[in-house]
Formats: structure tokens, C-alpha cells, sequence
């Protein structure tokens, strides 16, 4: 079939998307088709029976447009199966095929449009590609040469015979959709389907052209996601797949022209199989080599010439089926790479700190299957999702014996009962290197070695809107001089890491390119918010010397990259003036962020009456408790804070500026549901209007909420540090489900608190179950009378 027959009502492209656990980079690669210029496409996304998310995202694009289409395939069938289950939906014109951890470059579409114009059609466009990697780099097809469009606009493959010399994979690679219908061409199973596919069409095609130009980005993932870094029997699925293109030869004689071509090219990857290290199991590698040479002998074509040098000299090898030579050969060039990354390695330890010698021999001894270690936020006080696994884990693992690490000068701060170890002292040594567990909510020390059986918790601190991981790469402020290879040779430690929401999983899973599970369980320290009563609300209230009929607002900015040290964003003493004039009764409680120093000036305003300075309360949990509303910025206490139900509120006045310094994950300013917890303030005008209109706890804002509270506290339900237990501690496959949003229960609000301990009077008569003040303007939320 030499020229296509246009349908007026098919798209141009038809884009095969095939999705299998890709979670942390899918959105990526649909948001790079659909951000496409040239609009004239169809995108089919195949459900592989993805056990992560991969589904779920899928029909939230195809719900929002109507160019996606998603297949869920009712079981996991491989890659090349699940290509051929969307080549049976496809209506365009051609059809490319797109790996779901890559992406389409802008303009790709555009730019494969215009040459096939130019082209006249062709069966096959072939287009270029770079490699991108984990640090932002990007490197470009080297053999991109061969993609020269000088010469005739199309050619037959017997024209540039050198077309075989580049990766023979689908994706780089536009095909029109009649030439596989009528060819019948399809994948097979297995690894290394591209090989039959890509042969076989490129054989067949009458005219072939090429696009010189990057049009996709080939993601090189540092671990995981690439069957040719896994060591596996599967990579004898090779010889499967060359004996269905020779089938495929013997098939068509008239194309038996390109047996000798097919033959190298068959031998040539089964020599790079047998090179690549890792790939074939120890026990494996001679029945391999076996194999080969049986089909050396069995498909080498007459008067074939095997190539010169050492290529050649391994040819030799397999016609001869002598295995022990070519391990020999192996041997000789392991000596010669162990010599020169020994000599590397002496320079690297020449230049490093020598490891304690107690400590590595401690390395050598046993596990201690009952012992774990905690710490939060760089060895300070227990805090945070640790404490919370800490405490459910002597409750449900009382077996486990819990230790943590403090900094010295915290020693003596600890509970009485809680036992520890101090930084860098011998015992700390011992429990970091003999104990099962390691839990933390940042990193352990570089010198921190993972053993073989340990298991790393990794639990965070935080919902990320700013940009974490690798992405912080784009932000120089946010960076600041961060050794990024380190960082991943300690995230390579983690075995699980916990997440609260599904946004959450997906950015980390994407900016810490490592082989961790997600623990998508919740975030423990959150569990309190569904367990506290009104008697803890008001004993912490009490505590802090909140009165039952005063509104407390909770001010908890978040720190900037850009600045250095702590840099009021409001006058406070304004704040709290104009907050309660005209009856209101308002009391301000300000949280400076943990990475700042004392601020005199808060000391100074609480002297006088103006505010409550919180910065030094250990609790942050209970702070929220204590509070009826947050004001904050970007902080990611709003995320904690949403499971709370009440009201939230950002001060934004240099969301620009943020933005452009430290690069954020999605847009807080929208308004849109889901975005945008609640009422938004870029001045102080703003922010003092809102609470005096009310908008701060309207019906605009409790919408807002209850979206933002659905999407980023979808695990919290009080269970979360239950199940982190359960299956780290007590290896159980799962611990409860999350329970459903409007069956959770959560601590009540303050005034609701107070009202039934009879210390005020509610203004009104509120609906069963419902304590918020929905719908009410500011008066009715602050006209609380005193009891008695």
C-alpha cells in the first residue's frame, strides 16, 4: 500500500500509552501528550492491571478529556500484550507508542505531522530521542547520524541499510496504521518484544523516513522500571523472540535478502546479554551461551563473514559452542576493571573519613530481631509519625524494644522511661548496626550502613506542595549546595516510605528514584486528631492559657529559601489588634518555624498581651488541637491541620517569588477545589477583612475544606500508625482500610468542647453532629457567651 487513505473523522495520531505500576511518573507523560500543539490525536491508555494508582489516574484524565480513552485489562498480561490490546481500539491515522515513564518533547506532534506531510506518507517515520536521567541531564541518541534527512524524502530500508544500526525499539518510530492491519503485525510476550516488532515492520515497509529531531525523552531511571537492569530466566525469552523473526523470514522469501543482517543482529544481542553483568543468573550464563550457539550454527547464513576484532573473535566462540573460552575471556577483562576501580577506590578512601573499626565489627554481628531505633527531625526530641509508630508498636509489638537518638544536649530533656541513645556515642554505634528497624522522619547519618535484613521507615514530615527530591535541582535557593547523589545513596536505605495521600505517593516515588514500597497508610501523627475528646482539647487549651470564649488563631508560617533567619511577613501586633476590635474576641498564637532561632521580638509582644509565642511548644499536634483556625502560608501543617475540619487560611503575599525559589507541585492559588483549602490573603488588608466579613468560615471556605480535606487526608482515619505496625513490625499484609470521609470521627472544636462542659453557651442551636459555623458571619463565631 503505497499512500494512505484519509478518513476525514480519525485523528492524525493514535498515542498507546501501556501503564504498570508508574504511578510517580504517569502524570507526567499523559500532561506531556496533552500539552501537545497539535491537538489532532487520540490518546489510548491500557491498564495493565496496575496495582498502584496507574488506574485511578487514568480515568481522572480521560474524565477531564475526551481524547483519552483507558482499557483496565482484568489481569496483568506484559507489556507487548497490552500494546496490542490498544492497537485494537486505535482510529488514527498513525500510531506511536509511548512508554508511561517517558514523555513527548513539545511540539513533538507538530514536528511528525509536518514530516510526513513532507514525506508523502510513509509506512514508517523514524524519529530521534535523548536519554534524560535522575540529575536533570539529558543526553542525545548517539548514533543520531543516521537520522540525516538529506537525500530522498522516503526511502526503501535496502537505501539505508544503516537504519539497523539504531536501538530497535517501537517508540521512537510513527507507523501507519493500514501497513500493520494489513500485515497483520503484532507483539509478542515476553522481554525484549520490541525486537520481532521492529525487524519485522522495518523489513517489510516499502517507504521509510526519518525526522531529525529529539521528539521524546527516554527516561533512565536510577533503579527499577528497565527489564534489562533485573537478573532473571526471562532474558531467555531472546531466543523466542529472534526465532519468530526468522519465522517471520521464512514466511516471506521474498525478503530473505536480510537474513544475513538479521543473523548479526540476532548474535549481537545475545552477546550483550551475555556481557551485561546482572543480567542472567550465575547459574545460568552457560546454558545461555548453549543456546546461542545453537542457534548460531542453526541460522548462520551461507558465506556470512563474522565481523573483525574481538566482536569477531567472540562469533568464533559461539560457532564453536566453547563456553570455557569465552568465560575465560570474561575473567581476563573483570581482573582488568576490578584493578582500575580498586586504584579509584584507594584515592576515594584516601579522601574520606576512615569508618570506626568498632563499628564495622559490630557489622558482623547478628541482627537483633527485636530492636528498633527511632528519631525525627535530625536526632531533637521524639516527635512526629515516629512517636506515634513508637507507641502503637509497644501496644500491638511489645516485643520490639524501642531506642532513640537525641543530640546531647537533649539528654536530659527526655520522658522519664523512654531509653536512648546519645549521637555518635559507642551504644549508638551498636543499636544502628544490630537493630531490625530503623525508623526516622528525615535521614540517619551517611555513616549509617543499611545491612542485608534491616528494615529503614522512612516517614517524612510533611504533605509536599514545595518541591522536594531531585526536583529540587531546578531551584539553586532551595538546594544551596546539596550533594544530590548523596541524598539518594541514603533514600537507597529506605525500604518503605509513608504517605498520607496519593499526591504524596506520586511525588515521592518520582523525586526519589529508588526501589522503596509506598506505605500509603497515613500519617501516624496525625491519628490524634480522630482520638482526642473534649476534655484533651480544653486541658490543652488551659494549658496554654486559652480562655473558653476566645477564638484562637494559630499562625504557623512555613521558612523561605531565600531568606536567612526568621522575617515577619505580618505585624503581628496589628494582627492581633484588628483581629479583636469590634467585639471579637480573637488570641493569637504564633509557631515560628523549627529551623529558626528564638525571636526576641515575639518574647516582647507576648510580654505584652499582644499574642501567645508557641514556637517553643513541643506538641505541635496539640497546638492545632487548641486552635479553631489556622493561618498559614505554604506550610504543610495546613495538610495535618484539614483533618481537623476547620477553618484554614492563607497569608500568600510572595507566592511569586516562592514559586520561582523553591518550585511547588501544584497551584495553591487556584481556588479551585481540592487546591485551595479555604479563604486566600495576599495583603494584610485581606486577611483582616476576611475575618471581619466572615468569609474566613463561610460556605465558600467549608467547600473548599471539605475538597482539600478529601484529597490530601484520603489514609488519615486514625488507624495510620496501626497499620505502619502491622505490616513493617508484624509483617501482616494490611491493617485496617481507611474508613470512608463522612464515617470518621474527629476531636471535636473548641467551642463545641467548652459549650459541653458547660463553660459557654453556643449563640444557636447547632444540627446534630455538625460543629462548625458553616454559613454564620463573624459575630456568630465569636459571640460566645461565658457560662454561669
Amino acid at each position: 500500500m503505497s499512500e494512505i487513505v484519509r478518513d476525514a473523522a480519525a485523528p492524525r495520531f493514535s498515542v498507546i500509552v501501556p501503564c504498570f505500576r508508574v504511578q510517580g511518573y504517569l502524570r507526567e507523560c499523559l500532561d506531556s501528550v496533552l500539552a501537545q500543539d497539535f491537538p489532532d490525536f487520540e490518546l489510548i491508555a491500557v491498564d495493565d492491571c496496575s496495582p498502584d494508582a496507574s488506574g485511578a489516574i487514568l480515568d481522572e484524565y480521560a474524565a477531564l478529556d475526551d481524547r483519552v480513552q483507558v482499557l483496565h485489562l482484568p489481569e496483568n498480561v506484559g507489556l507487548g500484550r497490552a500494546r496490542n490490546a490498544g492497537l485494537e481500539k486505535v482510529t488514527g491515522d498513525y500510531v506511536l507508542f509511548l512508554d508511561s515513564d517517558d514523555t513527548l518533547v513539545p511540539g513533538a506532534l507538530s514536528a511528525l505531522a509536518e514530516r510526513l506531510a513532507a514525506t508523502e506518507d510513509p509506512e514508517i517515520l523514524i524519529f530521534d530521542y535523548a536519554r534524560t536521567y535522575w540529575d536533570g541531564s539529558a543526553r542525545r541518541n548517539a548514533l543520531a547520524d543516521l537520522l540525516s534527512e538529506s537525500g530522498a524524502p522516503s526511502f526503501s530500508l535496502a537505501d539505508r541499510p544503516e537504519i539497523l544500526d539504531l536501538l530497535q525499539i517501537v517508540w521512537n518510530k510513527a507507523y501507519r496504521r493500514d501497513f500493520i492491519e494489513e500485515h497483520g503485525f503484532e507483539f509478542p510476550v515476553g522481554y525484549y518484544e520490541d525486537a520481532p516488532w521492529t525487524f519485522c515492520t522495518l523489513i517489510t515497509a516499502g517507504r521509510i523516513a526519518v525526522l531529525d529531531r529529539v521528539c521524546l525523552h527516554y527516561r533512565q531511571r536510577r533503579q527499577g522500571g528497565n527489564i534489562l537492569r533485573t537478573t532473571s530466566r526471562k532474558h531467555f525469552d531472546v531466543f523466542d523472540q529472534y526465532g519468530r523473526v526468522f519465522a517471520y523470514l521464512d514466511a516471506h522469501p521474498e525478503l530473505s535478502r536480510w537474513r544475513p543482517q538479521m543473523f548479526r543482529k540476532m548474535i549481537d544481542h545475545y552477546l550483550t546479554i551475555l556481557d551485561k553483568p546482572g543480567r542472567l543468573p550465575q547459574n545460568a550464563t552457560a546454558e545461555f551461551f548453549h543456546r546461542a550457539a545453537r542457534d548460531y550454527r542453526m541460522r548462520i547464513p551461507a558465506g556470512f563473514m563474522r565481523p573483525a576484532g574481538i566482536a569477531g573473535g567472540k562469533y568464533a566462540l559461539l560457532a564453536k559452542d566453547a563456553y570455557p573460552a569465552l568465560a575465560g575471556l570474561k575473567v581476563a577483562g573483570k581482573v582488568q576493571r576490578t584493578v582500575r576501580k580498586h586504584a579509584g577506590k584507594r584515592v576515594k578512601q584516601a579522601k574520606k573519613k576512615a569508618m570506626d573499626l568498632r563499628y564495622q565489627a559490630l557489622l558482623r554481628q547478628p541482627l537483633d530481631e527485636n530492636l528498633a531505633v527511632y528519631s525525627a527531625y535530625w536526632n531533637r526530641l521524639p516527635a512526629c509519625n515516629p512517636l506515634a509508630i513508637y507507641e502503637k508498636a509497644k501496644e500491638l509489638a511489645p516485643n520490639v524494644h524501642g531506642v532513640w537518638v537525641v543530640k546531647q544536649s537533649l539528654a536530659d530533656q527526655l520522658p522519664a522511661g523512654v531509653d536512648h541513645v546519645v549521637l555518635n556515642s559507642p551504644r549508638y554505634w551498636e543499636v544502628v548496626a544490630r537493630a531490625k528497624y530503623l525508623v526516622n522522619n528525615v535521614n540517619f547519618a551517611d555513616g549509617v550502613v543499611k545491612r542485608e535484613g534491616q528494615v529503614h521507615v522512612q516517614t517524612h514530615h510533611g504533605t509536599p506542595l514545595k518541591s522536594m527530591g531531585v526536583d529540587q535541582k531546578r531551584y539553586p535557593a532551595a538546594a544551596k549546595g546539596m550533594s544530590f547523589r548523596k541524598l539518594l545513596a541514603r533514600a537507597d536505605r529506605w525500604d518503605f516510605s509513608l504517605s498520607a495521600n496519593q499526591h504524596t505517593t506520586e511525588q515521592w516515588e518520582r523525586v526519589y528514584p529508588c526501589n522503596f514500597t509506598s506505605l500509603d497508610a497515613g500519617y501516624p501523627r496525625n491519628d490524634v486528631y480522630y482520638r482526642a475528646t473534649a476534655e484533651d482539647v480544653l486541658a490543652i487549651r488551659e494549658r496554654l492559657g486559652i480562655a473558653p470564649d476566645k477564638t484562637a488563631v494559630l499562625y504557623a508560617p512555613t521558612m523561605r529559601d531565600y531568606q536567612v533567619g526568621y522575617v515577619p511577613r505580618l505585624d503581628l501586633e496589628k494582627i492581633s489588634r484588628e483581629l479583636s476590635s469590634g467585639g471579637q474576641d480573637f488570641v493569637l498564637l504564633v509557631r515560628t518555624h523549627y529551623f529558626y532561632d528564638q525571636d526576641p521580638g515575639l518574647q516582647e509582644l507576648q510580654e505584652r498581651g499582644a499574642l501567645i509565642d508557641v514556637s517553643d511548644h513541643p506538641v505541635v499536634e496539640e497546638l492545632c488541637l487548641a486552635a479553631d483556625a489556622l493561618i498559614t502560608d505554604y506550610s504543610s501543617i495546613m495538610f495535618d491541620y484539614a483533618n481537623l475540619d476547620r477553618p484554614i487560611i492563607n497569608y500568600a503575599d510572595d507566592w511569586d517569588t516562592y514559586v520561582r525559589s523553591r518550585g511547588v507541585t501544584f497551584d495553591l492559588l487556584s481556588g479551585k477545589p481540592g487546591d485551595t483549602p479555604g479563604v486566600i490573603a495576599t495583603t494584610e488588608d485581606e486577611l483582616i477583612e476576611a475575618f471581619r466579613s466572615g468569609r474566613w468560615n463561610d460556605e465558600k471556605a467549608t467547600a473548599l475544606r471539605a475538597a482539600f480535606r478529601e484529597r490530601f487526608c484520603q489514609w488519615d482515619d486514625g488507624h495510620a500508625a496501626e497499620r505502619v505496625v502491622r505490616q513493617v513490625f508484624l509483617g501482616q499484609e494490611a491493617g485496617p482500610e481507611p474508613e470512608p470521609m463522612d464515617e470518621r470521627s474527629v476531636a471535636p472544636q473548641p467551642r463545641a468542647a467548652a459549650a459541653a462542659a458547660g463553660l459557654v453557651k453556643l449563640p444557636a442551636p447547632r444540627k446534630a453532629g455538625d460543629d462548625q459555623a458553616s454559613g454564620t458571619d463573624a459575630s456568630d463565631a465569636s459571640g460566645i457567651e461565658l457560662a454561669g
